[in-house]
């Protein structure tokens, strides 16, 4: 989750919608974020849009060194 809050909470499957969608609507996609709020149940063009530009961000922070790296769990998967 971002640092800076965001406008309306976010469900596990609305991000993983999310992710999958911003896979197939590149940068270079007509009405990119538009698509994107369509593969998203609940959410609209602009709270697609503002949840990628917070994405960015925090990404930014993190490979900056202002945020440490998360500590992900791994599993040993075959």
């Amino acid at each position: 989750m971002s640092s800076h809050g965001s406008a309306g909470s976010w469900t596990v499957k609305q991000n993983k919608d999310f992710e999958m969608a911003l896979a197939v609507f590149d940068k270079d996609t007509p009405d990119r974020w538009h698509n994107v709020a369509k593969a998203v149940d609940g959410k609209t063009a602009e709270e697609v849009k503002r949840h990628y530009e917070i994405l960015v961000e925090d990404v930014k922070r993190i490979e900056s060194g202002h945020i440490p790296f998360p500590n992900y769990r791994t599993t040993n998967e075959a």
